[in-house]
């Protein structure tokens, strides 16, 4: 930025979403130059406005501004090969350097210990992965490098570790008797950690668990110097400074390079492995380790044959029990509106109808599971109290587990509060993580209150959301989720070997997704039609 202006002293700029600052230059009147990184495509300007030393501003000069969307990696192995296969097939990309294992569209050559054709990540569009053994043979290399790590780069993968007591390596690039960089699992006296390790730096953070998956991505900026961790999305750990030295040796997935040998095998999953040769920005990042939630169920709660409401997909129905009937708006021939003799008709909550419960003994439960409680899930419902002061807890939504309930959502009198309640394992009077939100009861009127669960494996949290909003105290972290194999229980909570907490009210709008939903995709719960995931 210049001015020829020669008492200037400094450059006030905006970008369109910011950065907003001012530039000084070296000497008064003198050019300020500036870095900026996008971080979305599309249409952008630069505003820059002079500004002297008494303070005057000059007029506004403003350049537009389009940026592309980001290069294709310059290597990827999705690792989709058929089962029995030797080597994994590369993908190239558009501006592979020469000379990098990319350039060429080299396969990756797998060692014995490799096994295509296993599960890939759910909600995601990989249709495999490879397992590999842990073994020395037990790694895949296209036996050139992928990148010039000295430059931005930036190197990812889906992985499912098998353990998580030893340190293992998911990817790597040999140097001359070392490791260039290395991305992967680290253990240590703390407990196990993702570890993005460059050029005398190593981020480390997020929780692995045995037998599940998660995205991890490794970025070296050399702009700023800085290399990062994303697990699942989010940034972890925090940014070091990192002085990365050549590493003209081959890529490697599964294993890394000392001066003795390769070493730290991995044993477990791996899927989609992924080098850019500059910054991938954060909405990148989450956009690589989208998993889209699957639908389960939706149960309208409109009719109810042979004691059983359907499920909207044909999927199990919800059996009643205990008296639990479904309401619906009788026909009636008046309109309150115009007669005034015409009796009051409760209205149904959504459409044509609602599952009523009795407080003392109706429910209404699947045959099975709902949702895989040990996996992220959300769960919806449209519930309203028939009390005002209701005298005891009335659970609206709960899950066993053999000793306890997985979760269950319920109304708490005392505070005034609906409560998430989910124990921290499958024990008889465990600790509980509870998360609540202020609300009043209903006293049998009106629309009622549209409540949301959401567990994110993810990022290790859990949610309560009511009328599709989260409070201040609707969060708690839940490192480590369980899975339980009872039925979902609409209307009562477990208590032993027996039942409790029966809801006295109106229950509508029963939803289960297996995976995590977006705050949008919440505020659609509960008004009578099925989400886009």
């Amino acid at each position: 930025m210049d001015s020829p202006s020669p008492d200037v002293v400094g450059y006030r700029y905006n970008f369109i979403g910011g950065p907003y600052d001012t530039a000084r230059p070296a000497e008064m009147g003198g050019p300020a130059t500036i870095r900026f990184l996008p971080v979305r495509s599309g249409t952008n300007y630069l505003s820059v406005e002079a500004i002297d030393r008494a303070g005057r501003v000059s007029g506004t000069t403003t350049y537009w501004i389009r940026v592309k969307s980001g290069r294709a990696p310059v290597a990827r192995w999705k690792l989709t090969d058929p089962a029995g296969s030797g080597s994994a097939a590369a993908e190239t990309g558009t501006a592979a350097r020469a000379g990098t294992a990319a350039r060429a569209g080299t396969a990756a050559r797998a060692g014995t210990g490799v096994t295509f054709g296993g599960p890939a990540p759910a909600g995601t569009s990989i249709t495999s992965s490879v397992a590999l053994d842990g073994s020395g043979d037990g790694f895949l290399t296209p036996d050139a490098p992928a990148t010039d790590i000295r430059k931005s780069f930036a190197v990812s993968a889906w992985v499912r570790p098998d353990g998580t007591g030893r340190t293992m390596t998911a990817a790597s690039q040999d140097a001359d008797g070392a490791t260039g960089f290395s991305l992967g699992l680290r253990a240590g006296d703390s407990g196990p950690a993702w570890s993005f390790a460059i050029g005398g730096a190593r981020v480390s953070g997020g929780a692995p668990e045995t037998g599940e998956w998660a995205h991890v991505l490794g970025l070296y900026d050399a702009e700023t110097g800085k290399a990062r961790l994303y697990v699942n999305g989010r940034e972890t750990g925090t940014a070091a400074a990192a002085t990365p030295a050549e590493a003209a040796g081959a890529f490697q997935i599964g294993r890394e390079r000392d001066a003795s040998g390769h070493r730290d095998h991995w044993r477990g999953d791996i899927a989609d492995v992924r080098v850019h040769d500059r910054v991938v920005v954060p909405g990148e990042v989450s956009e690589l380790a989208h998993r889209t939630p699957k639908r389960l169920g939706h149960w309208s709660l409109e009719t109810a044959t042979d004691g059983a409401s359907p499920e909207g997909a044909g999927g199990s129905p919800l059996r009643l029990g205990g008296g639990a009937t479904i309401y619906r708006v009788p026909d009636s021939s008046c309109l309150p509106e115009l007669d005034p003799d015409c009796p009051h008709v409760p209205p149904t909550l959504v459409d044509a109808g609602h599952l009523h419960l009795d407080g003392e003994s109706a429910y209404a439960a699947t045959e099975g599971p709902a949702v895989d409680t040990g996996d992220s899930f959300t769960v919806g419902v449209v519930v309203r109290l028939a009390d005002s002061e209701p005298d005891h807890p009335m659970t609206v939504l709960s899950q066993a587990g053999e000793h306890t309930d997985a979760f269950k959502v319920r109304y708490e009198p005392s505070s005034h509060a609906w409560q998430l309640v989910m124990p921290e394992r499958d024990e008889a009077g465990a600790p509980e993580k509870v998360v609540s939100e202020a609300g009043f009861t209903d006293g049998g009127e009106g629309l009622g209150h549209r409540l949301a669960v959401v567990y994110d494996d993810a990022a290790d949290t859990i949610k309560l959301y009511v009328d599709g909003q989260l409070g201040g105290g609707d969060t708690a972290d839940f490192p480590n989720g369980w899975h339980s194999t009872g039925a979902l229980q609409v209307g009562r909570a477990g208590a032993g070997d027996g039942w409790t907490e029966y809801l006295r009210g109106d229950v509508d709008e029963v939803q289960a997704y297996q995976g995590a939903l977006s705050e949008t995709q919440i505020a659609q719960l509960g008004w009578g039609a099925d989400i886009n995931p």
